[in-house]
């Protein structure tokens, strides 16, 4: 049994329901999963947390079993602004008003924004497997194209990739998560049970292809304002990347983030593919676990 002392429930935050689990004492702890996944992602590492931190994982909204706004002409609801105020609102409504943020992969962008965004809110820092979403379409070429295609393909207009996902959701799913060569038990069976769960409720494939066609729209628009106006993450930071994944192979990842941060940054390679979390969870905790207190 995962998340084994963790309550899960479900919050409402400005007309968004969002799914939630929770546990443990201590400084309060926000974890952020990645596409295409849930909060189940942090079954291996949210216990481990829980010793010393209120740790709370809800699903973004649009993934899991979160609420699932429609898509639009602005992929506003989908924007990494609109994504980190729900979470804001979802840790104000638990009475945090200051907390840590532990994020991968999508999640981590909109901790990220929330940063920026939040600054009096965000103590702490730690980011895993990116770099910048602006970063990433700046310096577009063919390693990055075909490496993140998906980036591309997510993000073609409503409903072209939803069709294509949806003739077969579990074929998608092991192709999107095979970045590098993994079997089927490579996930932890309740949790790639509960991702599967998630993309077969109606609206998640939508929601996701609105999350990527936000970041190549009007998450782009608000990253410009962002470092038009200076603003930076002001916080502590902290890194984290796969070594058998393309982000240390493509960018000089703690260079590029000291750009995009007014405080320290560390942090460093992970024995590990891009699902860090489940592939090498005591990695991580080794790193953020000293980061966080």
């Amino acid at each position: 049994m995962i998340f084994e002392g963790f309550v899960l429930e479900e919050r409402d935050v400005a007309g968004q329901t969002l799914r939630l689990r929770r546990g443990g004492e201590g400084p309060p702890l926000l974890l952020l999963h990645g596409n295409p996944q849930t909060h189940a992602m942090w079954h291996r590492v949210a216990p481990l947390l829980a010793e010393r931190h209120t740790v709370i994982c809800p699903d973004l909204r649009g993934y899991g079993f979160s609420g699932k706004p429609g898509p639009t002409p602005d992929h506003a609801p989908y924007a990494k602004r609109a994504m980190a105020a729900d979470m804001l609102g979802l840790m104000r409504g638990l009475g945090h008003e200051r907390f840590r943020v532990l994020a991968h992969d999508r999640g981590a962008r909109v901790a990220h924004r929330l940063a920026l965004d939040a600054p009096e809110a965000v103590e702490r820092l730690a980011l895993l497997d990116i770099v910048p979403t602006i970063e990433h379409f700046e310096r577009t070429d063919m390693a990055f194209a075909l490496g993140y295609y998906h980036w591309f393909f997510l993000a073609q207009k409503h409903d072209l990739p939803e069709r294509m996902i949806l003739r077969d959701v579990e074929d998608w799913f092991d192709l999107q998560t095979s970045r590098e060569p993994k079997d089927r038990g490579f996930f932890h069976p309740e949790a790639r049970a509960d991702y599967l769960a998630a993309l077969r409720r109606p609206g998640t494939v939508t929601a996701i292809c609105e999350d990527y066609r936000a970041a190549a729209t009007i998450d782009l628009e608000h990253d410009r304002a962002s470092r038009a106006a200076g603003e930076k993450i002001r916080c502590p930071l902290m890194v984290l990347w796969g070594e058998k994944g393309k982000i240390g192979q493509w960018y000089r990842p703690l260079e590029l983030w000291q750009g995009y941060a007014a405080g320290p940054v560390s942090g460093g390679p992970v024995r590990s593919g891009h699902y860090l979390a489940e592939e090498a969870p005591e990695a991580v905790l080794a790193a953020v676990g000293p980061f966080l207190r």
